[in-house]
C-alpha cells in the first residue's frame, strides 16, 4: 500500500485502564485517515477486548484536529493500475464495519473536529454539519463542548465501567442542549425533503433551483454548486445505494457497498472515480450504473457472519481473494 507515514508513529494507540479500553486514531498530519494499517489494527484491537472479560467500555477518539477524515484517498488513488486496487483494505474495512456496530461491549466514540460521513442530502451535495447539527439530525447522541471533552474522557475512564446506564448518566453530566442556529440548514428541512422526494438526481436538481428562485432561498446556491461540480456517476450510484439501503439490513447494505466500491475502484464502468467520464448526467448509462450493483459470486461476496459463534470468522485471511 502506498501510504507516507512515519515509520515511528504508531497510526493506532491501544491503552488498558482497568476495565476501560482506549482507542486513538493516531495520524493527524494527516487527519486520522483510515488506511490498510488502521484497519487491520482496529479489527485486532477490538476482538481482542471483545473476548476480554475484563474490558467493559471501549472509548475511541481521534488525535489533532480532526476525528477522523475517513478513507484514504491518495491510497486508493495510488493504487488505480493494480490488478486488484486496494482489494484487501476494502474487505476489511466493511467487515469491520460490522463488528464496530455490532459490538457486544459499551463503546462511546468522542468525536471532534473533522468527522466524515453523510446521508442523501450531505452525501450527494457536500454540505457540513456542525455538532448541534449532528446531534439535532440523530448522527450522534449527545453534544459536548470541545473544552469539555478531556474531563469527560477522564471522568468514564474514572467510572471504570461498561455499564450502559452509567456511562450515560456521566455522559449527559457534560452534555448541554443543542440550540440549533437561525441559520441552520437543518431549519431548510421541509423543503431539502421535498426536494430529495424526487425520483432521480435530475430531479432532485430541477426542483433545488426551482426553489432558488424563490426569495429567500439563497442559501440553496452552494448546495446547487456542490451538485452540479460533483461526479455524475457518483451521484447517480450514490443516490440509488441510499434509497436501496432503506429497505436492507446492516449486512445487506454492507455487502452491496463492497461490491460497488470494488467496481467503481476496478473501474467496470469506467475510469469516473479519477475522472468525469461520462461528464454529464444525461449521459450517465442507466444500464451501466447497475453493473456495480451485481452480486458477486457468493464465494466472492463479502463473507459476513451470522451468529455469535461464528462472530469474528469471515475475515479476509481465509477468503478466496487471498490466492488471488
Amino acid at each position: 500500500m502506498a501510504q507516507v507515514v512515519n515509520p515511528d508513529e504508531e497510526v493506532v494507540l491501544g491503552k488498558e485502564i482497568g476495565h476501560v479500553r482506549m482507542i486513538t486514531l493516531n495520524q493527524p498530519r494527516r487527519l486520522n485517515v483510515i488506511s490498510f494499517d488502521v484497519v487491520a489494527s482496529l479489527a485486532k484491537l477490538l476482538e481482542k477486548w471483545e473476548k476480554d472479560d475484563d474490558a467493559e467500555l471501549i472509548l475511541i477518539k481521534g488525535s489533532g484536529r480532526a476525528f477522523s477524515a475517513g478513507g484514504d484517498l491518495k491510497m486508493f488513488y495510488d493504487e488505480r493500475t493494480s490488478n486488484d486496487p486496494n482489494l484487501e483494505v476494502v474487505y476489511r474495512m466493511y467487515w469491520l464495519c460490522y463488528h464496530i456496530h455490532t459490538y457486544k461491549k459499551t463503546e462511546v466514540a468522542l468525536v471532534h473536529g473533522i468527522s466524515m460521513g453523510g446521508g442523501e442530502f450531505i452525501g450527494l451535495t457536500g454540505a457540513r454539519l456542525n455538532g448541534e447539527e449532528l446531534v439535532a439530525a440523530g448522527l450522534a447522541t449527545h453534544f459536548v463542548p470541545s473544552e469539555k471533552l478531556l474531563e469527560l474522557q477522564s471522568r468514564l475512564i474514572s467510572l471504570n465501567s461498561g455499564d450502559a446506564n452509567a456511562v450515560k448518566s456521566v455522559i449527559e453530566e457534560f452534555s448541554i442542549n443543542v440550540q440549533l442556529d437561525e441559520k441552520s440548514i437543518l431549519n431548510k428541512k421541509v423543503i431539502i425533503d421535498e426536494c430529495f422526494s424526487k425520483g432521480s438526481v435530475e430531479e432532485i436538481i430541477a426542483s433545488f433551483e426551482a426553489e432558488s428562485r424563490k426569495e429567500g432561498n439563497e442559501w440553496i446556491v452552494p448546495f446547487l454548486k456542490g451538485l452540479k461540480r460533483s461526479s455524475p456517476t457518483a451521484l447517480k450510484i450514490t443516490l440509488q445505494s441510499i434509497r436501496e439501503g432503506r429497505e436492507q439490513t446492516l449486512s445487506e447494505c454492507l455487502r452491496k457497498e463492497f461490491r460497488i466500491t470494488m467496481n467503481i475502484l476496478r473501474t467496470v464502468i469506467s475510469g469516473d472515480v479519477y475522472e468525469w467520464e461520462p461528464p454529464t448526467l444525461e449521459t450517465v448509462d442507466a444500464d451501466k450504473i447497475n453493473l456495480v450493483f451485481q452480486p458477486f459470486k457468493h464465494e466472492l461476496e463479502l463473507n459476513i457472519p451470522t451468529g455469535d459463534d461464528f462472530r469474528w470468522q469471515g475475515k479476509y485471511e481465509v477468503s478466496p481473494y487471498v490466492s488471488h
